[in-house]
């Protein structure tokens, strides 16, 4: 399955509304959409998230990540991640 790299900035109502049941939601929301969480981690600097989650195709991880821009008031930049092994494949 794909893996794809989400980058967030939360908005002021979303930094008031932080939960570990949101994060919850989250996720549940990224497997309603047929994929699996691997990773998230709050950052620092121009976002403040990183997820990495596995999802079917290019088509529900755009859905995927409209959807929890709606659910979390975080807007999201997606973009799809190979290993360096598989890039090497495929390009070496």
């Amino acid at each position: 399955m794909p893996t794809y790299v989400m980058v967030g900035k939360y908005s002021m109502d979303a930094l008031e509304a932080i939960s570990a049941k949101r994060t919850d939601d989250a996720a549940a929301l990224v497997k309603r959409n047929g994929g699996e969480l691997k990773a998230a981690y709050a950052t620092l600097g121009d976002s403040d998230l990183l997820v990495i989650a596995d999802l079917p195709d290019t088509e529900r991880a755009i859905k995927t990540s409209v959807e929890l821009s709606r659910l979390l008031g975080i807007s999201f930049s997606s973009v799809p991640a190979i290993t360096v092994e598989e890039f090497d494949r495929l390009v070496g």
